[in-house]
């Protein structure tokens, strides 16, 4: 059994309240819910009861706030997580949230990462996974995504060419050229094969 330490006004919604459970923060729930409920500081309650209140009284307006979120740009699961923890939504209700997402496709990791590959240019397959990694996706869309791409070798000459534009075509500023290669993500043969078309293969690198 926990306690209720306890029930704040949130500051950007006053017809929200913050809940405080053994002293730290657990859910956001809606004023005229803690009353229905007789929520109040010092009240003794199971976490999964207020999981079960908040997911009764609370997923309609979750799943809305969700939708809104991806209306601008597309989401992964996380980052949808993510924004409803941050808006004191409990795990009870991120889960049916995701679960309804997922039922109508509007919440798809695969899709997501296949879309965030095809619309990045100038990047290797590590620096596009670091990325996807960075927002949450799932590792196997990852995966399955990234096995479908084959680096541009023709893209790698180019981003070579430029970062060397101006600069000597020594052995140092080659290798410093192949470096940064592999520091945009490039594989080693991508960029060795990128370095010896800009170099003429007449350097041993």
């Amino acid at each position: 059994m926990a306690e209720i330490t306890s029930i704040e006004p949130q500051k950007k919604d006053a017809k929200r309240f913050n809940v405080y459970v053994d002293g730290r923060f657990y859910c956001g729930i809606k004023l005229e819910v803690a009353i229905k409920y007789r929520l109040k500081a010092g009240m003794q309650i199971e976490k999964s009861q207020l999981d079960e209140i908040q997911l009764e009284t609370e997923k309609s307006q979750a799943l809305d706030k969700a939708l809104t979120h991806i209306s601008a740009s597309p989401k992964t699961k996380k980052q949808i997580a993510d924004f409803l923890s941050e808006k004191g939504y409990t795990e009870a209700v991120q889960s049916y949230v995701l679960e309804r997402l997922e039922y109508y496709k509007f919440v798809d990791d695969y899709a997501y990462c296949r879309a965030y590959v095809q619309s990045v240019t100038g990047k290797g397959k590590r620096a596009l996974e670091a990325d996807l990694i960075k927002r949450g996706a799932e590792r196997r869309a990852i995966e399955e995504t990234l096995g479908e791409v084959e680096e541009d070798s023709g893209e790698a000459v180019k981003i070579l060419q430029k970062y060397m534009r101006g600069k000597e075509f020594t052995k140092e500023n080659l290798y410093k050229g192949f470096k940064y290669m592999l520091s945009k993500g490039y594989s080693y043969d991508t960029a060795k094969t990128a370095l010896e078309d800009v170099g003429d293969g007449n350097e041993d690198y």
